[in-house]
């Protein structure tokens, strides 16, 4: 990598000015987003000439730049692609007469869909996301659903990335592909229990789910009974099922209110079933306890802000009617519970910890898996089954390769089902995890996950990555990652900082990072990266931060604020151009996001809150570390337009040499590239780009 590159793209500029609340903003690189932005997403190909000009001048810079490190990249491929077991299976589950599971195969990229009978006998591959990818440079399976039978599959598959999918429907069997075939789909796919039904959510123009809709097999799409039409634009739409089987689940919601509907699939021609209106900052969940004939309801209402668990009858769910059976406790964030025929399991975090806790439906006794390390991630899976005793979860941590258990909620017995393999070798003995509480300017105490070779100096010289993202309430698990092993190996330290806007240490470290609160966010990030310094974990100028989509905002702000901190920083999919995207309500996620950030169109103070922070706004004349900006053509959710226009204004703006790269995926949306090879491949060069950074500030070259 050249550390003074020649001939970098410069972006025409083209003056758009609006003035909103008596405040002129000025953008020199709106032209960058494309006027038919929504044909783009489900066909590139239709991008304006002089805007691929400049993104694939912004490819081949970054191309020529990184030629440097190809080697490096191509040994840290191997290295990733060493340590993943290439014909793998998942742990089967139980449904019926069949044992449903996925498999990949040595050598490809997509994983496969099997079956085998309980009883014993031949694997059936159902479903194999290498022939159906075939052809295709981006091939995404979103959502695969047998029918109740056992005889059908729905299944659903985006080729852009963009979100947008077509579902189809198959004999098992046979493979044989049925006549039906619906576009613009998203979300799950469910049936009714006689397999006569099939319901389904789909996009409108602007790439928001705004309908449910139910088929019946054997008529034509256009004759399909639109059941639910969400005419917020500022709420999401789902689908998703109890674990009893009987109900599908209607979630309309935004990011802070939820209205559920229960569609009987024993009788799916009734109009769904409204559980509680939709009252301003009220979210509830619904599962269903068939044996006692209840509904079991996850909420927050009654103040109960990290939310407790609540019952209702099933024949009269009326708010009214709702009673605790997990009453609320402060600081004790329930974050889901699954009702099975003779068990209550929730999960639940505390102290940035998890853990999971199950409760006899019979006599109400209570008991809690534990575990042990320092820092760790734990992961539930029900399954298919109800009337089951065993419940599934997944255990790691940064140290200890995944687990998968099957745990007996009757005998409180464990049974280790599948240990994550390692071909290239890991002995959890040769890493350290360490959790440290990090001091924020406010007084306020920030978890930050560590990890680092048993034999890595902890004297301040050893280089860094500290991710970040603290937003949406999304917590970063402590768990194990087979990628960062190869910096770790090099001499890295590997941290994660659990910032406000996070739910690490419950609902209120997430509120607390949000809206009016933001700030909370990056100054969390930069006060964890100066206290390791101040312990020795690394030193000034050697750590590489690295955060996405709306980590990647935060890497925006911290480049602003405090870019003398960091050696280098990793902003992928990054969402940096906030309040011009704020302020244009035809984008998808624009009306949902204003409980997020503000809405800037209607109010003075949270238009000028945003423009204090916002990233694209606020690049100035200064000296800015590396940075390497990855994105993707058909994102929907941060538009390719957004981390194109920061980086000609940093090149405009910057006064100094360092490296400014910008790469973006012609061919795949948010989630980068869709097989697992193809993916690791990107995550090497984001890696070789931290090693080459590092290694320019040791040399001072």
């Amino acid at each position: 990598m050249n550390k003074t590159p020649a001939n970098p793209p410069i972006a025409p500029k083209h003056r758009e000015t609006t003035n909103v609340h008596g405040h002129e903003l000025n953008d020199d690189y709106g032209w960058l987003r494309a006027d038919n932005w929504q044909d783009v997403l489900k066909d590139p190909s239709v991008l304006a000439s002089d805007i691929r000009t400049h993104l694939e001048a912004e490819n081949a810079y970054t191309g020529a730049i990184m030629t440097k490190t190809e080697g490096l990249q191509e040994t840290l491929y191997e290295e990733m692609k060493g340590r993943i077991k290439e014909d793998d299976s998942s742990v089967p589950s139980p449904d019926g007469p069949y044992n449903y599971y996925s498999r990949v195969i040595e050598g490809e990229q997509y994983p496969v869909f099997c079956r085998r009978p309980i009883e014993g006998g031949e694997e059936q591959v159902y479903l194999d996301g290498n022939k159906q990818a075939s052809g295709h440079a981006f091939h995404q399976i979103h959502a695969a659903s047998h029918s109740p039978d056992h005889k059908l599959l729905a299944w659903s598959y985006d080729t852009q990335g963009s979100g947008y999918c077509t579902l189809v429907i198959e004999e098992i069997d046979t493979g044989m592909r049925l006549d039906t075939v619906i576009e613009n789909t998203g979300g799950g796919i469910f049936w009714s229990r006689d397999t006569r039904y099939l319901f389904y959510a789909k996009y409108d123009d602007h790439n928001r789910i705004r309908w449910i809709y139910r088929h019946k097999l054997g008529t034509k799409i256009s004759d399909d009974v639109m059941i639910f039409e969400e005419e917020d634009t500022g709420f999401f739409l789902g689908l998703s099922e109890t674990q009893s089987g009987r109900f599908i689940l209607i979630d309309a919601h935004d990011h802070e209110t939820h209205e559920v509907r229960l569609i009987d699939a024993q009788n799916p021609l009734e109009t769904p079933k409204l559980i509680a209106v939709r009252e301003k900052e009220h979210e509830y969940s619904v599962e269903h306890d068939q044996s006692n004939d209840r509904l079991i309801i996850h909420t927050n209402c009654q103040d109960a802000q990290d939310f407790k668990i609540m019952e209702a009858p099933l024949s009269d769910p009326r708010r009214e009617n709702w009673r605790d059976i997990v009453p609320y406790q402060q600081g004790r964030l329930i974050l889901d519970v699954v009702a099975m025929k003779r068990h209550l399991v929730r999960l639940e975090r505390e102290n940035a910890l998890p853990r999971i806790v199950i409760t006899s439906l019979k006599d109400n006794e209570e008991h809690t898996i534990s575990f042990e390390e320092e820092a760790y991630s734990i992961g539930m899976s029900a399954g298919y089954e109800y009337d089951t005793d065993t419940t599934r979860f997944t255990y790691s941590s940064p140290t200890t390769p995944s687990q998968v258990f099957d745990y007996d909620m009757r005998t409180k017995e464990r049974t280790l089902r599948k240990t994550q393999e390692v071909p290239s070798g890991h002995d959890p003995k040769d890493y350290i995890t360490r959790r440290i509480i990090a001091p924020a300017r406010d007084g306020e105490q920030i978890p930050v996950t560590l990890l680092y070779r048993a034999s890595t100096k902890i004297d301040g010289s050893a280089p860094m990555l500290l991710y970040g993202y603290g937003s949406y309430g999304i917590s970063i698990p402590a768990g194990f990652s087979t990628v960062r092993l190869s910096l770790v190996d090099r001499g890295f330290v590997y941290a994660i900082a659990h910032i406000r806007g996070g739910e690490e240490k419950g609902r209120a470290w997430y509120l607390d990072g949000k809206r009016a609160n933001k700030k909370n966010t990056f100054n969390d990030f930069i006060d964890s990266a100066q206290h390791l310094i101040d312990k020795k974990f690394t030193r000034k100028g050697q750590i590489i931060a690295q955060g996405g989509s709306a980590g990647g905002m935060l890497m925006g702000v911290v480049a602003n604020w405090a870019g003398e901190l960091f050696g280098g920083i990793i902003a992928e999919v990054p969402f940096v151009d906030v309040l011009n995207t704020m302020l244009d309500d035809t984008l998808p996620l624009t009306p949902p996001e204003w409980l997020q950030w503000g809405n800037p169109i209607k109010s003075q103070e949270e238009y000028e809150y945003i423009a204090s922070y916002s990233p694209y706004d606020n690049v100035e004349a200064r000296d800015y570390p590396p940075l390497l900006v990855l994105s993707g053509i058909a994102d929907s959710a941060v538009t390719y337009w957004e981390p194109a226009k920061w980086v000609a204004k940093l090149r405009e703006m910057k006064t100094n040499d360092e490296p400014l790269l910008l790469k973006l995926n012609m061919e795949a949306g948010h989630g980068g590239a869709s097989g697992r090879f193809d993916y690791l491949k990107e995550i090497a060069v984001a890696q070789a780009f931290a090693i080459e950074v590092k290694n320019l500030q040791n040399t001072g070259s």
